[in-house]
């Protein structure tokens, strides 16, 4: 069978799941949209899809994250039933480790901080996590302030009875995008040339590149980091205003060798273009997303009108609302 006939197999069996009802909200995540941005592309650019992941039950690509380390802890008894998961996060990862321990009957711990958005802290809340918070110098995101949360939740985790994530050492994780990268491949019928993602844990690029790989080892891969911080480029630490990106050091679990070129975007640059897709392309989207975007167009004006460039929706912008990202 050839890949254009098993990628029409594949987005059909896909459409008869979706309108099979879900067992639990877990079985929810996945099979999201993906949409082909028009008025940010400029002309004689590649085409540019984006993988609106805000379509998951908490509105983020964490959710097949949350649900794959979560799953693997509990079949190979890391996890205790009834156990406390504890786990450092910028608040995205939270939201959905909260939706995972409240769906699967596990308490949670999130250490947090005032560095990231109040409605993270309050979806967390709303799903039953308890919060330790670790104080930031003037919201700024870096490396003395990640490795400070990744202490504090190593500390908690000592308890009775619970359970550290550890996500940067976690490989479990990246496993829960293997799906994604499926994804990706069956929507465009296979005919894709360069995938573009940001970097925090290296989970989801990673994860999307072994799938996508599988298929054709052509596809080039983009990773993106914010310029005040690119460590992945060999440039000095610094802080940065994107959250859920550019933790300061080098992730553990990174493979150089799985990307083919690492780019830069400024703070600046991602939270303008977030604003630009809810403006111009109707994507409400969060900054990280901003990021991908401005990468993806360098990559995309690069490879030039015969080519196709897929990038990621990480997150809804509903979770930025009370940051300058959209008060301005």
């Amino acid at each position: 069978m050839s890949a254009r006939a098993q990628s029409a197999v594949s987005l059909r069996l896909r459409n008869e799941k979706m309108m099979q009802p879900a067992t639990n909200i877990l079985d929810a995540i996945g099979n999201t949209p993906i949409v082909q941005l028009t008025k940010v592309v400029p002309p004689n650019c590649a085409r540019v899809l984006a993988k609106l992941e805000w379509a998951n039950p908490t509105g983020s690509m964490k959710d097949r994250m949350a649900k794959a380390i979560i799953d693997a802890a509990a079949r190979d008894g890391r996890l205790s039933p009834g156990g406390t998961v504890v786990e450092y996060t910028a608040g995205t990862t939270g939201v959905s480790l909260a939706l995972a321990c409240a769906a699967r009957g596990y308490a949670f711990h999130a250490v947090f901080s005032d560095a990231f958005s109040d409605e993270k802290r309050y979806t967390m809340r709303a799903f039953g996590a308890r919060i330790t918070d670790v104080a930031s110098d003037n919201k700024q995101i870096n490396e003395k302030l990640i490795k400070a949360m990744i202490e504090t939740a190593r500390t908690l985790s000592a308890e009775p009875g619970h359970w550290w994530v550890d996500q940067l050492n976690n490989a479990d994780g990246e496993t829960g995008y293997y799906s994604l990268g499926e994804e990706i491949w069956t929507q465009t019928g296979g005919q894709l040339d360069a995938f573009v993602q940001a970097v925090a844990t290296a989970h989801s690029i990673h994860g999307v590149t072994h799938a996508l790989w599988q298929h054709r080892r052509d596809i080039q891969v983009f990773a993106v980091e914010p310029a005040e911080s690119a460590v992945l480029s060999g440039q000095p630490s610094g802080s940065h205003k994107i959250e859920g990106i550019g933790i300061g050091f080098l992730p553990p679990l990174w493979k150089p060798q799985m990307v083919n070129e690492i780019l830069t975007v400024s703070t600046e640059q991602a939270k303008a273009m977030a604003r630009r897709l809810a403006r111009e392309e109707g994507i409400f989207a969060g900054t990280s997303s901003g990021a991908n975007v401005v990468a993806a167009l360098r990559v995309a004006e690069r490879l030039g009108r015969d080519a196709t460039v897929v990038t990621l929706v990480v997150d809804s912008g509903l979770r930025y609302l009370s940051t300058d990202v959209y008060r301005q």
